[in-house]
């Protein structure tokens, strides 16, 4: 079923590039054809190749990039790591081998040349560092059937160049039999006129020969249906055979797109071309996941307080987790973002008709009095709360001033010299390898904080020990600050209970409030490790918490 070369079975790989616009959906049509894949019994592994010169997107504002995505091994990645992730098994525990950016790239280039590896060579983009983009594509694809690679930006952009000649020299090196090229394009429909406009597509494939790349299947996207003629039209302009032109309508839900690319046949022609023979795709878990979210019998409203709500990217595995958790419950999830400085300015007034209250993690004093103040309305209306990172942070400071009577607590992140600092910078911890880590104040802000999967062990008989049903629990973090150990016992006389800490004990994890129906924090985020077909135990149960909320009135 596999070519083998040398007695090693060679991968497959599939480049998924864009056209004529960007945020056409790459990532979720990419995450998709995996999904298809993975189901008719490939082993299939992903990447993401972004063309900034960051070297990843973890001091990059989430207003400009959205959310940034973190791996089990601690990695901070691109946001279509999490749709990877989130769609195809085999992709659950991604690396920072499937994820780098030109920036990346390039200091490691760099790097080799200070060094001397190239013997004095003259230092080129062709071929150093297209060289040194196949040869980690080629290594994260090693053991696996099928690599698909999404290369960010649009066909055209200077900053991609590049990584397409580096997909361009790994195709005519495989041959067509193991490597291809998946373009995404845009159909748009002119109202005025009443028709669908080939013309950019025509466009964007131009330019892709212009590179010497042909596109191998067009995956034409639209807000509305598209004639059979347009696509026998783009066929035909465009060298690619008809059937291989896919439209991908705009979906009632993003669950729904493997599905759709199944009925389309586009893993069938991807296995075709790859000369290779698999039992035909069961997709019974996709159906019964988009049954269960359009079908559902309840709703709630859900308001999550934060400060990046102009672009909801940013919270984007946030979003998708509680729309997990309503397909686990059957409910509607409704979430209205609410910004945290809006309720600085205009109070709690606005968070009245919430049947539950989600504080999500970031970074820095801009809005985060409004955080603190939508934790003590939950905790005073008894309205289900989850806290997550920093949503945890406002927990604990809000209950240190008000029950504990620490009124001038805060977190030394927004007030290094505050009297009661009840939240502080972590100086030391114990990794998932039980390596001890160290840091300071003056450490880089990028890849010096606690990152990654860790254990946590929770209290017998707490609200999120029942949750998971287990003591031992891993989950992701990102963060620099923590609870400070020495107002721990204080907070407890005020009612504030410590369900979980880290696997030394020395870092507290979870927080609960006693006198309350639901109400916990979580230093690590849950999010990273929700998917559709699973859920997560946390935010189904936060969820069933909002239902009960709501009943009650």
């Amino acid at each position: 079923m596999a070519a083998k070369r040398d007695g090693i079975v060679m991968s497959r790989y599939i480049f998924v590039t864009g056209g004529v616009v960007s945020s056409l959906g790459k990532g979720i049509a990419a995450a998709s054809l995996g999904a298809v894949l993975e189901a008719r019994g490939l082993r299939v592994t992903m990447l993401k190749l972004d063309p900034y010169i960051n070297v990843d997107p973890g001091t990059m504002s989430p207003l400009q990039h959205g959310e940034v995505y973190v791996t089990a091994d601690g990695t901070e990645t691109d946001l279509d790591l999490g749709h990877y992730e989130r769609f195809v098994k085999s992709c659950s525990n991604l690396t920072r081998n499937n994820n780098f950016t030109t920036g990346r790239i390039y200091a490691d280039v760099i790097a080799k040349e200070r060094r001397g590896d190239y013997l004095g060579a003259t230092i080129q983009v062709i071929p150093h560092i297209t060289d040194e983009i196949k040869k980690r594509v080629v290594e994260a694809a090693e053991g696996f059937d099928v690599a698909i690679v999404e290369i960010g930006g649009t066909v055209g952009d200077i900053e991609s160049q590049p990584f397409l000649e580096a997909a361009r020299q790994l195709k005519f090196e495989l041959g067509s039999s193991h490597a291809l090229l998946m373009h995404l394009t845009l159909v748009p429909y002119i109202a005025t006129a009443g028709e669908t406009k080939t013309k950019p597509t025509q466009h964007s494939v131009k330019e892709l020969r212009s590179i010497g790349l042909q596109a191998d299947i067009l995956v034409v996207r639209s807000d509305h249906q598209i004639p059979k003629g347009a696509t026998e039209k783009i066929a035909l302009f465009t060298n690619v055979e008809p059937r291989a032109v896919i439209p991908l309508i705009d979906s009632d839900t993003i669950y729904r797109i493997p599905l759709m690319l199944n009925e389309q046949g586009l893993d069938e022609i991807i296995l075709e071309k790859f000369l290779m023979n698999f039992p035909p795709a069961d997709l019974k878990d996709w159906r019964n996941v988009v049954n269960n979210q359009l079908n559902s019998n309840h709703s709630v409203k859900l308001m999550m307080v934060g400060k990046y709500t102009d672009l909801s990217d940013a919270y984007k595995s946030l979003n998708e987790a509680l729309v997990h958790a309503g397909i686990q419950t059957f409910t509607k999830v409704e979430i209205e973002f609410v910004d945290s400085v809006e309720i600085e300015n205009q109070g709690t007034s606005l968070l009245e008709k919430a049947n539950a209250i989600l504080v999500p993690g970031g970074f820095g004093s801009r809005g985060f009095e409004g955080k603190v103040m939508a934790a003590g309305f939950a905790r005073e209306r008894k309205i289900p709360y989850l806290g997550i990172c920093y949503g945890l942070h406002a927990a604990v400071i809000d209950v240190s001033r008000n029950k504990a009577n620490l009124k001038e607590a805060n977190t030394t992140e927004n007030n290094p010299d505050v009297l009661h600092p009840v939240i502080g910078l972590v100086t030391e911890w114990t990794d998932q390898d039980g390596r001890k880590e160290q840091r300071d104040s003056l450490s880089d802000l990028g890849g010096t904080m606690r990152m990654g999967a860790q254990a946590c062990f929770l209290s017998p008989g707490s609200l999120t020990f029942r949750i998971y049903g287990k003591e031992e629990i891993w989950e992701r973090h990102r963060h620099r600050y923590e609870v400070n150990n020495n107002y721990v016992d204080v907070l407890e006389k005020a009612g504030l209970r410590v369900a979980g800490r880290s696997a030394d004990m020395s870092l507290v994890e979870v927080v609960e409030y006693e006198d309350h129906p639901w109400f916990v924090a979580s230093q690590f985020h849950p999010e990273f490790t929700s998917s559709p077909r699973d859920g997560h135990p946390l935010f189904k149960s936060f969820i069933e918490a909002a239902l009960k909320c709501q009943a009650e009135g």
